[in-house]
């Protein structure tokens, strides 16, 4: 089965699978994204256009994809509410005026070329919208700059390639071109693009841990993921999950952790601690008691991705925000926790786990 895009051809697609499916392997996207593209673009299936998402492929078949122009959004007018005042504020958005209205909120730029755009999301910041969203997200934040954002994955999640919680901090990709968004895309497929993150955590965790297993929907609670391997039961939802989890510094009741990800589910690093009696600094929702925590002590640390246009591994840092920063440092002291997190330190743990097979 022959598959093009924008006149180039692609890895061939098996026959019987159906068309959502084969737009999704061949863009990089997920399943969901893919219907979107297809209801809103249309693809050419044997040379006419049709909007039918679930159509299954026979053998021989010839499907056409044409990529969108990426999104260049106007500067526009939006509803921000300034930190420092309890009023909303209405006003013309320019670059400038993003940043001064909202200078807490304001995400800083990592790395920024004519594809790509890496940021450390502060948190507290929504990454896209929803229905259930009404304060500002990051890709209002993205439009009101006047950001190129790619259009595969529709007007609310522009550019947005993968996503971090809302209370999550750290670094996150940003997509300015079709080709970059369905590169990165196949990038986290491949795992050739992937993240290590941070974590306070409420017990002790002397020995490095590996969890693997399928992740679904909480049966009792809509709002959360769950390990359904130790419920002893699956569902259509349920995905394969593995987290690779480190301790760094401990003391009796609070350890610090870096995480690899293996894969990128929702939640997925909430779960699986959730799952082994674990649970993150201020994270309620999966099971942590204490109080005294604004948000859940959760940080994207480091990314690393091969260049969508180079091929040029790079890699970032994301340096971590004031509220978790402080927290560490009464914790475990600032001279110890600053040795710790040093990232040649924590990529050399990981290389020596996966060269045991840990």
């Amino acid at each position: 089965m022959q598959v093009v895009i924008d006149g180039r051809e692609c890895e061939l697609i098996d026959s019987g699978v159906r068309l959502d499916e084969c737009v999704s392997r061949a863009l990089g996207s997920s399943r969901s994204q893919a219907q979107e593209f297809i209801k809103r673009h249309g693809v050419m299936l044997n040379g006419k256009h049709t909007q039918k998402c679930g159509i299954k492929l026979a053998q021989g078949s010839e499907i056409c994809i044409s990529l969108p122009e990426s999104s260049t959004p106007e500067t526009k007018a939006l509803d921000f509410a300034p930190l420092d005042s309890g009023a909303n504020m209405l006003m013309e958005f320019s670059q400038e005026a993003c940043f001064e209205i909202c200078p807490k909120i304001s995400p800083e730029i990592l790395y920024e070329d004519g594809e790509l755009l890496i940021l450390n999301k502060p948190p507290h910041l929504v990454v896209h919208g929803a229905p259930s969203v009404k304060e500002p997200t990051l890709v209002d934040w993205l439009q009101a700059r006047g950001t190129l954002l790619s259009s595969l994955g529709g007007e609310q999640r522009a550019g947005i390639v993968h996503r971090l919680d809302k209370q999550t901090s750290g670094a996150i990709a940003i997509a300015k071109t079709n080709h970059t968004h369905a590169n990165l895309s196949q990038q986290l497929k491949e795992r050739s693009m992937g993240r290590y993150y941070l974590a306070l955590i409420d017990a002790p965790l002397r020995e490095p841990r590996v969890i693997t297993c399928q992740l679904d929907r909480h049966p009792n609670n809509r709002l959360k993921m769950a390990n359904v391997d130790s419920m002893r039961r699956t569902g259509s939802g349920a995905r394969f999950s593995k987290s690779t989890f480190l301790p760094l510094l401990c003391t009796d009741s609070i350890s610090l952790v870096a995480i690899k990800l293996h894969t990128g589910r929702t939640h997925q690093i909430r779960a699986h601690l959730e799952s082994i009696n674990r649970h993150i600094l201020g994270d309620s929702l999966y099971g942590y008691k204490g109080e005294g925590f604004e948000r859940v002590m959760l940080h994207a640390y480091l990314l690393y991705l091969n260049h969508p246009a180079t091929g040029e591994k790079l890699a970032f840092c994301a340096s971590i925000f004031t509220d978790m920063l402080q927290c560490a440092h009464r914790i475990f002291g600032a001279k110890e926790f600053d040795e710790a997190i040093q990232q040649e330190t924590i990529l050399r743990a990981f290389s020596q786990l996966d060269s045991t097979g840990s």
